[in-house]
């Protein structure tokens, strides 16, 4: 169902992405006619929403029933669609989506939606720094940081919008069509928004429900989440790449071959580069190098600026990044991992080393028998800190099975940070990467990473020896 020509618009939630949406409503006068934010049972006036609401917007605050009709509602990511705040716009409003597939029906531009439970970021970036050093118009959008709706009018035709979308904001969509999707991986996060792990599952593969043969959807069959839901991926009329590590002998595909990364489309193959060239570091990072050289490749980028451009890319602040070095000591922060998944992912960056990994912060209440086995097989220590630190700390015992791994427990981050030091030897690393959210200590991974790094910069700073 196409938007209204004009409309009325209701807005679930004040946060940044329903200020986004407001704001973009009181730019655009001729289209909608009244703009009506509805911040929440627990909301209160907020420094924001002040120049919003001097200049026309209604701001309800303090109740989730809503009131009134309208023609659209847009919702924000932090309300479930499976929340009675959700319900009770629903039934006021003659269309609900979330704030991408609003942006998607507004904009002209071609769409290169990521998603995955991790590595949509370095994917996302990844996509649109290939598309730039090749000449083809480009702008990252979405959870990556600037809001889909921001990047509306300035993208033409022309523009590809390289849009990393996180579950929540595609549970809702209807007629969001990427011309290029990726889908990297599955495995269970976010079950308080989902209430289930196959509502979730479901709200990924949602991404690929328009797809048609025109278009490239790109998975990673690797992943036992993604394989296992192989018939709904290969619905008839769908164009659909695969990644794997070995060729899986498909028309479209992308695979590494004589430790060479290579992607064919459409029987045409492209040998790209070795993967020890790759700028960053990782199995998993194979995988994301692999999905973004596709979608580049489709989209229209050459091939020498693809080569050039995965031999040049860089880790991303959080996400494996390096933190320099103190007495001979490797720090790394990745405090983008914020389930198990990712740090298991995480240590595959690092084969061949003594790694110190410092795990904690909010309990998300993950099961850790089995993660807690896999990081144990792989590291000479292990720091469990925060608000999750007992009963991380009583997994690693119970796994550590007679293997050489020391346990540790500290308090915050900061403490964490000094444990590892005094069990680290010259050539260790030390890992950040915390499996939990940092919601006990601060407002987010990026806080918690800037806090990591700047404490190691103290460290430095007070006379601690530098490598």
């Amino acid at each position: 169902m196409p938007l209204p020509q004009t409309f009325t618009l209701l807005v679930l939630g004040q946060g940044s992405t329903g200020l986004d949406v407001a704001s973009w409503a009181l730019d655009h006068p001729e289209r909608v006619s009244s703009v009506t934010v509805y911040g929440g049972a627990a909301a209160e006036p907020a420094e924001a929403a002040r120049a919003l609401e001097a200049r026309g917007v209604r701001f309800v605050l303090g109740t989730e029933e809503v009131e009134g009709s309208y023609d659209v509602c847009v919702a924000s990511p932090g309300i479930s669609e499976f929340s009675d705040f959700f319900a009770s716009a629903r039934a006021r409003s003659g269309q609900i989506m979330g704030e991408p597939e609003f942006a998607w029906r507004l904009s002209d531009a071609p769409w290169c939606a990521v998603t995955g439970t991790n590595g949509k970021t370095t994917t996302t970036s990844l996509i649109d720094f290939i598309l730039r050093r090749a000449g083809v118009p480009s702008v990252a959008v979405g959870n990556i940081g600037t809001p889909t709706i921001r990047a509306v009018d300035g993208a033409d035709p022309s523009t590809w919008m390289v849009a990393e979308l996180s579950s929540y904001q595609i549970a809702t969509t209807s007629e969001l069509h990427p011309r290029v999707a990726v889908l990297l991986n599955i495995t269970p996060d976010h079950l308080a928004w989902h209430r289930t792990h196959e509502n979730y599952a479901a709200a990924k593969l949602r991404l690929l429900r328009n797809m048609d043969e025109s278009d490239l959807a790109i998975v990673d069959m690797d992943d036992e989440g993604v394989r296992s839901r192989a018939d709904r991926i290969f619905a008839p009329g769908r164009r659909v790449l695969t990644l794997t590590r070995a060729d899986s002998g498909a028309a479209d595909a992308a695979f590494v071959r004589d430790g060479v990364l290579t992607v064919r489309l459409a029987g045409e193959e492209t040998a790209l580069v070795p993967v020890g060239e790759l700028g960053i570091a990782g199995e998993h990072n194979v995988a994301n190098a692999l999905a973004a050289a596709s979608a580049a490749l489709f989209i229209g980028a050459g091939a020498e600026a693809l080569r050039s451009a995965l031999r040049s890319f860089r880790p991303l602040e959080h996400r494996i990044e390096p933190a320099g070095a103190i007495d001979g000591v490797r720090y790394f922060n990745d405090s983008k991992a914020t389930n198990t998944d990712a740090v298991e992912k995480a240590l595959t960056a690092f084969p061949d080393d003594r790694v110190i990994v410092l795990l904690g912060g909010h309990d998300k209440g993950t099961p850790l028998e089995d993660f807690a086995d896999f990081v144990c097989a792989r590291v000479r220590a292990v720091v469990c800190y925060g608000e999750a630190r007992a009963r991380f700390r009583r997994a690693f015992e119970a796994a550590r099975d007679g293997r050489a791994v020391d346990i540790a427990e500290a308090d915050d981050l900061r403490d964490a940070v000094d444990v590892a030091r005094s069990l680290a030897g010259r050539g260790d690393v030390v890992l950040l990467s915390p499996a939990c959210s940092s919601f006990d200590e601060f407002s987010g991974f990026e806080e918690r990473g800037r806090a990591f790094k700047a404490y190691l910069d103290e460290l430095r700073a007070a006379g601690a020896p530098r490598e």
